[in-house]
This record gives structure tokens, sequence and C-alpha cells, in this order.
């Protein structure tokens, strides 16, 4: 959602100037701080520590305490706070989504009110993206912390329970929402079984009490978190369902040969004959012929005992997934296995499955094994998680648009954090074309332009595929470049360090938007730096800006276009099929005519967005009311109500 509100500026002009007044209080104790030697620092951080853990309030001590980090990081790391991070640090401290733009510094930002709010002894969190962002940071501001007394735990997604544990007692841990969320989960599994154990014991039940469920439980309590790419993770991946499975049931193997069936028969299955789909969802429902079809294929005896019902849906999951999901999009095929491609990354999201009997469709498109269905011991989704902590704040370069949802949900008001230098960043006019591939052609005509002046070149695709058709088509022309996307991960730090040098072109999926730095060298920059261009509008407005944010940052040069096609998949997704297809049959080469449909873009994009927030707000409701009668039943709401496990 785009609007915010005249009160939601007011209120946040006003903060501004509160934090500032904050900022100017700890540049004063500068001169005071840099003549403290090492020991004496470690000194007034733990003088702090035990004013704090005697119950004095984070509010009295955030001044001083941002003086010690911004030092300390000085002396460790040789990198000293801006007074705009400050100002982030304070913003964040407040349970606010800071909105820094892309390279000015968030990784540093954050150790100012996880420092503080881990003074508390109660620990705080940091929850990024993916495994990579959290150990790096971690890395980088280590010794920071380690100077004012401070420990720093990592958990990656390979990380032993033991470790975790260990991790979780640390002053601060970094790791994933999805790590962090799982180890919820299994803690409260792990405390049921105890309870059971304990139940079991006092009626005489078990001779000797075992503390094994007991020792397994990690966490201390979700006390303070700062969520990075608030945006991301807050809102794009608010639905996301973690589920810890149980034991697979007695009819999986029907259940495996009815994917396989309906896998096998869907191509006889015509549109408006046998089935309709819904415009704007794309959903599949057969139709009363498509139904008495369905009777009428033979099927495996397996089948025999299955439901009419789950054969008509499950043949609707098929047709749907037939039409709406291919390799190298929304997922890629790796070792035997459905590997899926995150939409707002780029990266593959290992270990993660659709649901709904989705992710087995797909298996059985690509003849593979197909894996069994599960129950659900424990879930909660990526909003359940942030809901449950103490104090929550976050974050990113592009929640401003997304202000009135993080405040209504989360009750994080959204503090737009001014740039250190002023921007550079260029718009080049955006460009439309009628086919996809009139777009493509012109943009390698842009990037051979663009190189030739010696400018580095970062191009964002939508999916692998077309990061790969771009890439086929760049090798034509005699284009030297680099493809960054989700099957070549191990050269992705090779790739980022030289993107920014001389000549340089570099094609990537949504994954070089988030998280990564690229360093653009002194020559280039004096020839107008890094050019980006952007291949396609995305469902969300956030990813766009993200992309865009990798150049002209901390107040470089730099540029960047939009090019689309009246082909793209966003003018069928957000204004409709049937316009969308109208436009789709306009065959022109005109600039003028085709400029006058570029607004169309920014309109899907929006109806698209409002649809997600609309989703997000029934999940809101429907999580909330599931709690809330569990709750009123004495039950667990994360967990299953089969008992204890």
């Amino acid at each position: 959602m785009s609007f915010t509100s005249p009160l939601h500026n007011f209120f946040a002009r006003s903060n501004l100037r509160r934090f500032w007044r904050q900022v100017k209080r700890v540049e004063s104790l500068e001169e005071q701080v840099r003549q403290q030697t090492d020991q004496a620092l470690l000194k007034s951080s733990l003088a702090l520590r035990y004013e704090a853990r005697s119950g004095k309030p984070l509010d009295d001590l955030a001044v001083g305490a941002f003086a010690l980090v911004r030092e300390a990081s000085r002396r460790s790391i040789d990198m000293q706070h801006y007074p705009v991070q400050l100002l982030g640090g304070f913003a964040m401290h407040a349970g606010s989504i800071a909105v820094m733009q892309t390279g000015e510094g968030k990784t540093l930002t954050a150790t100012l009110p996880l420092y503080l709010a881990a003074l508390s002894g109660l620990g705080a969190h940091l929850a990024t993206a993916n495994d990579y962002l959290a150990a790096r940071d971690a890395a980088l501001v280590r010794p920071v912390f380690q100077m004012l007394g401070m420990s720093v735990g990592v958990i990656e997604s390979q990380t032993p329970r033991t470790d975790r544990a260990v991790a979780y007692q640390a002053d601060i841990t970094y790791s994933t929402a999805k790590e962090i969320g799982f180890d919820f989960l299994r803690d409260r599994l792990a405390k049921r079984h105890l309870e059971h154990e304990n139940q079991l014991r006092l009626a005489g039940m078990v001779s000797e009490f075992r503390q094994t469920a007991g020792a397994s439980i990690v966490q201390r309590g979700l006390n303070f978190v700062l969520v990075d790419e608030a945006d991301s993770i807050l809102i794009d991946e608010a639905r996301t369902p973690l589920i810890i499975s149980s034991l697979p049931d007695e009819v999986a193997k029907a259940k495996i040969e009815l994917y396989r069936w309906c896998s096998s028969v869907v191509s006889q299955f015509q549109h408006d004959q046998h089935f309709t789909r819904h415009e704007r969802t794309k959903q599949i429902e057969l139709s009363i012929e498509g139904r008495q079809f369905a009777r009428g294929i033979s099927k495996p005896e397996l089948l025999s005992m299955t439901p009419l019902l789950d054969i008509y849906e499950q043949l609707e999951q098929a047709i749907f997934v037939d039409e709406n999901y291919f390799r190298g999009r929304q997922y890629v095929i790796r070792d035997g296995l459905v590997v899926i491609v995150d939409e707002f990354t780029g990266r593959l999201a290992e270990g993660r499955k659709w649901r709904s009997g989705l992710h087995q469709a797909i298996e059985a498109k690509e003849d593979l094994d197909i894996s069994v269905e599960t129950g659900e011991s424990a879930r909660a989704t990526i909003q359940d998680l942030f809901l449950k902590y103490n104090r929550l704040s976050g974050m990113t370069g592009t929640a401003a648009n997304s202000a009135t949802e993080l405040k209504k949900i989360y009750k994080t008001p959204v503090i737009e954090v001014p740039t250190n230098r002023p921007p550079k960043r260029e718009q080049w006019p955006d460009v439309v074309f009628s086919t996809e591939d009139q777009k493509w052609r012109a943009i390698v005509d842009e990037v051979e332009s663009v190189r030739k002046n010696g400018r580095p070149v970062l191009i964002g695709t939508r999916s692998i595929d077309k990061s790969e058709r771009l890439s086929s088509l760049l090798t034509e022309r005699g284009i030297e470049h680099d493809v960054l996307n989700a099957r070549n991960l191990a050269k992705e730090a090779e790739i980022v360090a030289s993107a920014g040098q001389l000549g340089r072109v570099v094609v990537a999926t949504n994954m070089a938007g988030r998280g990564t730095d690229i360093k653009v060298c002194d020559e280039a920059l004096d020839r107008g730096g890094l050019h980006v261009i952007c291949t396609e509008v995305h469902d969300s407005a956030r990813i766009d800006r993200q992309l865009i944010g990798r150049c002209g940052r901390q107040g470089d040069p730099g540029s960047y276009r939009q090019f689309v096609s009246l082909t793209d998949e966003i003018l069928e997704n957000g204004i409709g099929e049937r316009r969308a297809a109208k436009l789709q049959q306009l065959r022109t080469d005109s600039p003028q005519v085709l400029a006058r449909y570029s607004h169309l873009f920014r309109i899907a994009q929006r109806n698209i967005e409002k649809q997600h927030f609309r989703g997000r707000q029934m999940l809101l409701h429907h999580e909330k009311t599931r709690h809330e009668m569990q709750i009123e039943m004495g039950q667990d709401p994360y967990l299953d109500t089969a008992g204890a496990g």
C-alpha cells in the first residue's frame, strides 16, 4: 500500500526532531569517550549493563550506549557511525522500521539498537534473509561487541541443535527468520514433551525423571528482534508457513498414485470445455463436463477408494501447475529434487516446500520421486513469529510505501532516515516495446552502448530462465558478462566483488537486489558509475527499488532505466487477461504510441500489491481467530491437538 497519511507524516517529523536531539548528545560525548583506554571503555560498558539489569530504563541509557558503540566501532573495525546512522539507531530502538537507502550502512547501524537491547541480559536477535548475510554481518561487527564485553552467536541452517543453545545464550544472536522460527516451534514441542513426562512421573508411570526434552530447549525467550530487509520478511514472506512435520499417514501410497495419474492425464483437459480459469487468481475449476470426463478416464486400482472430490481437486491442481509453474522460473531440479526459487530474492529456498499438494504436483509433472505428504506437529507463520517478540524493529531500503501495513499489523512506525550525502542517481526514461523479443534486443543494444564508455552494467531479471535467455543474446553479440543466479552461488562473492569494475556486465536475478554491495571503482565513477537495467516491472515496487538501489550508493553517480513490453506477465496478472490480450495484439514500433501505455505497468503493480495486502489481512484475521479459539480450549495454538508427542 503506497498511501501514508498526513498524521503519519506529522508523527514521523516529530520523531525525527527528537532523534536528532539525541544524536547531538551522542556527538557531544565523542571527545570524552575517545580519551578512554580500551579497558576504561569496557568498564563503562559493564557499568551500563549493571544499570540496565538493575531496572534503569534503556531509554535513559541510549545516548551513553550509542557513544560507546560508536567509539568501539572506530577502534575495532575502523568504521565510525555517521550522524544519520545514529539517527537510524534511535529510530530502531524506539520500535520503528528505519528506511535507509541502499549503501547507507545498515549493518553498522544495527550494532546500536542491538547493543542497547542486549544490556538487559534478555538477549537480542538480528533476523535476516539468508545464512550468508547472517554469518557475514556477524563476522563484520563481532569485534565491536567484543570490545564492549558482549558475546555474539550465529545460527545457520546446518548449525547442530547443541550449538544453537550456545548461540542463543550469547548476548546478541544473528540468524535467519526461518531458523529462529523453527527453533521456536521445536522448543514448544520439547516443552510439551517435558510436561508429558512430568505427568507420567507424578502418576508413577515413570520411575526415573529424564530431562532429555528440557535439555533440547535452545531459546531463552523472544525479547528484542531487529529484522533486516524488514519489508521483504515482514510483508512479502508474512504468509510463509513454518511447519514441523509429523509421521506420514497410511494413505500416502494412494496420494502418490493420485499425483502421478493426474499429471499423466492433464493434457487431455481443454480450457473452456473441461475447466475455467479465474482471471485474476488463475485458479482452475473443473466444469460439469470436465468432472464427467474425469470419471470416464481409467484409473489405477489404488485410486478405487479415493473420493471423487479429492480427484477433482487434484486434477485442478495439476492443471494449475501445468499452466503456471515452470522449471527455471519458480523452481529448479537439483539432485532429483524440486528446489523452490524464492521469488523475492532469486535464491534457492533449500528445504522449503509448497503446501497443499502443490509441491507433489510439480514433482509428478517432472517425473521425479514424489515426496510423501506429512501431517503437522507444529506450525507458525513468519507473521506469527515476529508478533511474539516483546519488542520488534527493523531496517530496510524500501519500506516507505508499506508504512500503513507495517503500522497496522506490527505496530511499527516507519521512519525515513536521510542519506549521508545527497543522492546523484539519474533516472533514464522508461522504454515500452510491443513484444518481448524487441525488448531483449533493445536491452542488449543499451548494454553495448553503455559498456563502450567503460561503465559497469547490472541487468536485473525476474527469473533464472530469463537471465539465461539474456545471457545467450549477450554472448551472440560478443559481450563478455557474468550471470548471477541460483545456479552459481559458489561464484557469487567473486562476481559481486568485480561487478563495479570498468566495462563489467552482470546479469542477475532478484538476488542482486538484497544484501549485496557492488563497489564501483574510481575510474568507473568518473565515467558515470554503475548503470542498472530493469528488464521487467515486478509484482512489488519494493523489489524494483532494491535493484535500482544498487547504483548511486553513498552519493556516488549512477543511472537506471526500466524496460517493459506489452507481453510482460504483470499486465495479465494486474489488469486482467482480456485487457492484456488486446494490448498484445498491438503491433507498432512508434515510441510515441507505445509510451502512452507505460502507466499501465504501475497500475498493474498497484493492483497486485493490493491483492497481496488483502491476502495478508485475511491471513492475520484467520490466524488470530484460530489462536484465540485454541487458547480458549486450553490448547497450544502452535502445536497439533493430538496430545503429547
